[in-house]
């Protein structure tokens, strides 16, 4: 009998051992990475387009002692059923943003975001409950952040969701596309510094013939006296007492150094939204992409 016990026993550590081993190889497959729904209607933009900013966001439940609205939250709109509102209509809430940190972090990073036109965050998704004639009631879904009073209401659009690339075929060593080239001009919320999955500003779009879909690849190169940050000159080639190179290299003449790369999520005429989907090392203002 203890012998039959030592057998079954043996006999379902074997099994649970195989479903184990099933179930992880299941897990452990590779499979294609994704864009997300937050990658898409939180991802912002700038653009020269007009936005129209006749609906807003202009006030909400509690608001005689809150301030901002989050998710499951009811807010008011002020488009009712006279202007064809009814329950069930879903809008996105944008909000303009102005760069108030005042802060140049390379040349011509003012000129290049004038050029690329108005910032705009996106704040989340509405859903309308009930449509009054003149104001409707519509509850928070999909908060990036917070809704305040003023924040603009635009028709709900599906943006497409384009695929990504495996990170394993990233070259760090990749020669030139020859193809257009561009600056980071502006992180999300003018972040100075990016990483993966961070979204950034490049001022190509798609006047220039950037789509969603394409890739960039993120590049810097060395001494090219851009920067505003304090940098000491010539530290790429020469330091003293730590050694300097036997000849003068121009930022011209040393390899450029790959950062990452990024795809594009949204364009407008002058810029494009861009995700970080792979970066090496920090990612700043002023670097340089290129379309792969």
């Amino acid at each position: 009998m203890r012998r039959n016990i030592v057998i079954l026993g043996l006999s379902l550590a074997f099994l649970s051992a195989g479903a184990l081993a099933q179930d992880n190889g299941l897990r452990n497959r590779p499979t294609a990475p994704t864009t997300t729904q937050q990658d898409l209607y939180c991802s912002g933009m700038i653009t020269t387009d007009h936005v129209s900013r006749n609906v807003q966001v202009v006030s909400g439940e509690e608001a005689n002692y809150r301030l901002t609205f989050s998710d499951g939250d009811y807010v008011y709109i002020n488009r009712g059923s006279d202007k064809g509102v009814k329950a069930g209509d879903v809008f996105l809430v944008m909000r303009p943003l102005d760069n108030v940190t005042h802060m140049q972090y390379f040349t011509w990073q003012d000129r290049l975001l004038h050029a690329m036109g108005q910032p705009w965050e996106d704040e989340g998704r509405l859903k309308v409950v009930v449509a009054h004639k003149n104001v409707s009631i519509a509850q928070v879904t999909d908060a990036c952040n917070y809704l305040q009073r003023g924040d603009v209401v635009l028709p709900f659009e599906e943006r497409p969701a384009p695929p990504l690339k495996q990170e394993a075929n990233f070259d760090r060593f990749a020669p030139p596309s020859g193809k257009k080239k561009a600056m980071i001009v502006a992180g999300k919320n003018f972040a100075m510094e990016s990483g993966a999955n961070s979204i950034v500003y490049v001022n190509l779009g798609a006047s220039q013939g950037v789509k969603v879909g394409d890739y960039f690849r993120i590049f810097r190169r060395q001494d090219n006296g851009n920067s505003l940050v304090y940098q000491t000159p010539n530290m790429g080639t020469e330091v003293e007492g730590f050694g300097a190179a036997p000849d003068h290299y121009s930022w011209k003449d040393l390899p450029r150094e790959i950062l990452g790369e990024g795809i594009v999520l949204r364009t407008s005429p002058n810029s494009s939204t861009v995700l970080i989907t792979y970066s090496l090392k920090q990612i700043y203002e002023g670097d340089y992409c290129e379309l792969e």
